[in-house]
């Protein structure tokens, strides 16, 4: 007598029992490992969800409150004045009228990663430009991630320029001086200056064309910048050979 076969019907396919052995094999042969990767997976998203609410959100927090001395020092120098007291204090620590400073250079090293720790690296590579230390301002400049916040990120460039030009390497201060100008174009106040700044330096090193260039884009773009208005962009121009009535100002 021949053997019964069972046929199990589906919406859409039948079935006859070999192929739901087969199936009810392969769920038995990989039911395991299905249940243990999602075991894992589990545990990374608990385990990320922990990381952030135990460890990375109070790490943030805490390295906040760290660095508010050091940044209301600096910020305090950046109008006053820097000085080498002042800047080994907001690098290395220290007291200042009774208030305990934590180092930025302690900050960078034990919460490496939180935004505090990006805007100490700004801040070390301003303070080592200050007292001439060129390789570690460019170091910690580099570091330095804006974010998006272009102003600081045309001020990073800037003072990258005024580091790689104190060390007269020559080219890679016009590059960027050049990229600082590049950052926003719509931001008349500082991307005027960075152009004249760049401009200013490639006619100090020999580069008049680039000088050139520098200049009448500061002029066509930002003709309500403060030295594009009072005439003193026309007088590095004519400085250089270019006046209004060569060429309607141009070489």
């Amino acid at each position: 007598m021949a053997e019964k076969k069972i046929t199990v019907i589906t919406d859409d396919n039948i079935i006859t029992e070999p192929q739901v052995a087969r199936e009810e094999y392969l769920l038995r042969r990989y039911s395991k490992p299905i249940l243990y990767t999602a075991g894992a997976l589990v545990f990374l998203v608990a385990a990320w969800f922990g990381y952030e609410k135990l460890v990375r959100e109070p790490k943030e927090q805490k390295s906040a409150e760290i660095i508010f001395p050091a940044e209301s020092l600096f910020d305090k120098m950046a109008t006053t004045g820097f000085n080498a007291d002042s800047v080994n204090l907001v690098l290395n620590g220290g007291n200042s009228e009774g208030m305990k400073v934590t180092g930025l250079l302690n900050v960078l090293k034990n919460y490496g990663g939180t935004p505090a720790a990006n805007r100490a690296s700004y801040m070390a590579g301003a303070a080592y430009l200050h007292i001439k230390n060129f390789d570690k301002a460019i170091k910690y400049l580099k570091d330095f991630d804006s974010h998006g916040a272009t102003q600081l990120e045309i001020k990073k460039y800037t003072l990258l320029g005024h580091a790689y030009a104190e060390q007269n390497k020559k080219d890679d201060a016009l590059r960027a001086y050049k990229k600082a100008a590049s950052v926003n174009d719509k931001d008349e106040a500082f991307t005027a200056e960075a152009l004249i700044t760049a401009a200013s330096y490639a006619e100090s090193i020999g580069k008049p064309e680039d000088a050139i260039d520098l200049y009448r884009r500061a002029k066509d773009n930002y003709p309500a910048a403060p030295a594009v208005f009072g005439g003193d962009v026309d007088k590095y121009l004519a400085r250089l050979g270019v006046t209004n009535d060569t060429n309607d100002g141009r070489k």
